[in-house]
């Protein structure tokens, strides 16, 4: 079901793909009413006619006391002013006039994001909402596969659990998520920047991508020079709204310490410290390990994970554990398959669950992450903001 309200709009609902009713409506007064009276529509469409004042202050109403109701703006004259003003009001996307093809396709996503809210709002028995765990996976040493662990967690926690977990790929400048699982970045964590200060579940869902049923991703900026518009306090106000709505939250990170990745960390119930069986990566794992106890980030929350662990590099797994004074808990072997499946763009617990590299990634979601989850809840590590806050 959709109300179109306004006349080009209604004239043009013919060139709309949507199933089920349409309703018109003549002016706003007219679309609230009909929204009243049908507490299961989720699509108002709202012409260029009507004034953009009477637009926004609609979509605020909505957005307060129907959060899951998607609302599409279309603009004969589109510009900055109005596309900020619009999604801070809680529009979802605004379109131009006389683009059938655009306003199709965002009708369409406007109805992914209310059925993925419906999914994560709270029931109406009461069920409350969900309070998830963030991961976040790290390593100072990039090719260490932090990506690849990234997204095959996510899958693994998802996968036959009826869990909701999401990826967030905080490497702003360099995020390889989407590329990695084949997916086009319609909308990055950079569209977040006008919600900034008032985010909500609402236009958290707004960002998401779906890869697979339970499990969606947040995906980096694409375009040079977004990465410097994010600002910490905008991936702290996101880690906060996505765990109530998800039960893990795994965020794929860039192999530095920055002001974005130690925001996630203290946000986060674990931390997954990647390394492989190299000297520089055990170094930086080293470095990092120390860094982390100086910054008093709680010791049992982290797991150190060594990829490829198997290779035939003249270090056995004691001479890590040697080098890097911290218990190993998780290795994963090393296997051809691995860049296969990037290169194919399906996660290799997806394409072959009984690989030993699937087996391996699974056990550990399982076995460390989930079970410690199941124990109770975790609370995120203490903020040490001290000398990083100047």
């Amino acid at each position: 079901m959709a109300i179109l309200c306004g006349a080009s709009v209604r004239s043009g609902g013919k060139f709309l793909s949507l199933h089920g009713e349409v309703r018109l409506a003549e002016d706003m007064g007219s679309a609230a009413r009909l929204l009243q009276a049908d507490p299961q529509e989720t699509l108002v469409v709202i012409g260029p006619e009507i004034p953009v004042s009477q637009a926004l202050a609609f979509a605020a109403d909505i957005r307060l006391g129907r959060p899951a109701v998607g609302v599409i703006l279309v603009r004969s004259q589109i510009d900055v002013d109005t596309l900020t003003m619009a999604l801070q009001s809680g529009v979802r996307e605004v379109v131009p006039a006389g683009d059938p093809v655009a306003l199709n396709a965002a009708c369409r996503r406007s109805r992914d994001v209310s059925r993925q809210m419906t999914a994560t709002a709270p029931g109406d028995d009461g069920e409350p909402a969900r309070d998830g765990r963030i991961v976040t996976v790290f390593a100072a040493k990039g090719g260490c596969g932090k990506t690849t662990l990234a997204i095959n967690l996510a899958v693994a926690l998802a996968k036959g659990t009826g869990h909701r977990v999401c990826v967030l790929d905080l490497d702003l400048s360099f995020g390889d998520v989407a590329i990695s699982v084949q997916l086009d970045p319609a909308r990055t964590i950079v569209n977040a920047l006008p919600m900034a200060g008032h985010l909500d579940t609402a236009g958290a869902a707004s960002l998401l991508t779906r890869y697979a049923p339970g499990l969606e991703m947040l995906l980096a900026p694409v375009t040079p020079g977004d990465a410097e518009k994010v600002p910490p306090a905008l991936v702290s106000e996101l880690l906060t709204v996505l765990r109530r709505m998800f039960d893990y939250v795994v965020v794929d990170t860039p192999a530095q310490f920055s002001e974005h990745v130690l925001t996630a960390m203290d946000a986060s119930a674990h931390h997954v410290l990647l390394t492989t069986p190299d000297v520089p990566a055990l170094k930086n794992l080293r470095v990092t390990l120390d860094m982390l106890d100086l910054l008093s980030y709680p010791r049992e929350i982290r797991s150190v994970v060594v990829n490829r662990a198997d290779s035939k590099v003249g270090l056995s797994m004691e001479d890590v554990e040697r080098v890097v004074r911290c218990p190993i808990t998780a290795h994963v072997p090393s296997s051809r398959a691995v860049p296969i499946s990037i290169n194919k763009g399906t996660p290799i617990t997806v394409a072959n669950p009984a690989h030993p590299v699937s087996q391996a990634i699974t056990w550990f979601a399982q076995e460390r992450l989930a079970a410690a989850a199941a124990r109770g809840p975790q609370e995120p590590a203490p903020r040490q903001l001290g000398w990083r806050r100047r």
